[in-house]
């Protein structure tokens, strides 16, 4: 029987087997508070870089610190964004 661990752990049983398995009490707390049904799924959605302006992509690039990306074309920066 699972030990109760009070109201700020909602998953007790969960909370345990992690704590048997190494992890630390942050890390198991963190873990069996996540619902079963939002674990794995992705967070928001963004539009692939083709999609983006081509000065979208050179702000993104800007913001990484990607060189020379003034005189790539929009294919040159999704590449290097991708690959950075």
């Amino acid at each position: 029987m699972a030990k109760d661990h009070g109201s700020s752990v909602k998953d007790d049983e969960q909370y345990e087997a992690l704590r048997r398995e190494g992890a630390s009490k942050e890390k198991a707390a963190r873990i069996a508070n996540t619902s079963r049904s939002q674990s794995g799924q992705k967070g928001g959605k963004s539009p692939s870089y083709e999609e983006w302006s081509k000065q979208d992509l050179q702000q993104r690039a800007k913001e990484i610190g990607i060189e020379g990306r003034s005189k790539m074309d929009k294919g040159e920066l999704v590449d290097a964004l991708r690959n950075h």
